[in-house]
């Protein structure tokens, strides 16, 4: 998984400072393997260095003005990204020139009709590299560090990368349609939080798979996989989930187990219980009951346990 080398404590920001994030450096650090990032390094302005701004014509220059570096950082993805090609992730620098996804300011570019006292154009800005980047990875999860601290953004982002990485495995595998039916098969239920469409179509992907040519039937499942778990699953489609999952055990519980279940599933949708709650009951009864096709979906346990995530109310 790649990321900006700065959260993870290097030095290198323009100040010589870095910006370290707990989460990456902690938990997380625990079930990946980093590929530190830092462009402007990368093209050898050092730390610290002038700082540096976006134009509206796209191109990246010093803040005085004095140096375009857009040719360089173009260079650099070109050289740079073929060798990403196996990442899982990438966790960005926000509000960075050269790495910021969202709402970075621009400056005038010297347009005609374009405010010239200093102040930015518009905040629409995307950072050069992570534009690159984006371009030559659209399906790749990727997230800035800022929208990371927001509980619900991490868990989807977390829960991508982790989809990705199965994904990658079992398509580096020597796969058959059978194969893919059965990788198909544990991730239904998450397919189906997600996105109820994405859910169908991966399904009749899988069920036209026997005969096709496997490089046509790989690339048509990978961008229909990664499309629908780039949904965020909100508390509906959640629910419609744990629902369908509690269908498969209906008849193996007694009422007692499946009512407390429904209880559970009912105080997640009113947004009385975390997620947590009702998975861990639904995976205990699978688990319990030796029900393998439901013990095996990876919608009951997408990530690591110790991350701590789906527990936000």
């Amino acid at each position: 998984m790649a990321v900006s080398s700065c959260l993870l404590g290097a030095p290198v920001r323009y100040n010589g400072a870095h910006s370290r994030d707990r989460f990456l450096t902690g938990p997380l650090s625990r079930h990946v393997d980093w590929t530190p990032v830092c462009p402007e390094m990368e093209i050898g302005l050092g730390a610290p260095r002038p700082a540096m701004r976006l134009r509206t014509d796209g191109h990246l220059v010093t803040r005085d003005g004095g140096r375009d570096l857009t040719r360089d950082m173009v260079a650099l993805a070109e050289r740079r990204l073929p060798e990403l090609d196996e990442i899982d992730g990438y966790v960005l620098k926000s509000r960075s020139p050269s790495c910021g996804l969202l709402k970075l300011p621009r400056y005038a570019s010297g347009r005609p009709g374009e405010r010239s006292d200093g102040q930015p154009v518009d905040h629409d800005g995307r950072g050069i590299f992570a534009a690159l980047l984006l371009d030559a990875y659209p399906d790749l999860p990727v997230e800035e560090s800022g929208r990371l601290n927001d509980p619900v953004l991490r868990e989807h982002f977390v829960e991508r990368v982790f989809a990705q990485a199965r994904l990658r495995a079992f398509f580096a595998a020597d796969w058959r349609s059978r194969d893919l039916v059965a990788f198909h098969s544990r991730h239904k239920m998450q397919l189906l939080a997600h996105s109820p469409e994405g859910y169908r179509e991966t399904g009749r992907i899988v069920a036209r798979a026997g005969g096709r040519p496997r490089a046509d039937l790989e690339g048509d499942y990978r961008r229909a996989f990664t499309a629908a778990l780039a949904v965020r699953a909100g508390r509906g489609r959640h629910t419609n989930a744990l629902q369908h999952v509690l269908g498969f055990l209906s008849d193996v519980l007694d009422p007692t187990r499946r009512h407390d279940i429904l209880t559970a599933i009912d105080a997640y949708r009113k947004g009385q219980t975390p997620l947590t709650v009702p998975i861990a009951l639904l995976r205990h009864h699978a688990e319990g009951e030796h029900f393998d096709y439901l013990a095996t979906q990876t919608y009951l346990a997408p990530f690591p346990n110790d991350l701590l995530l789906r527990n936000n109310l």
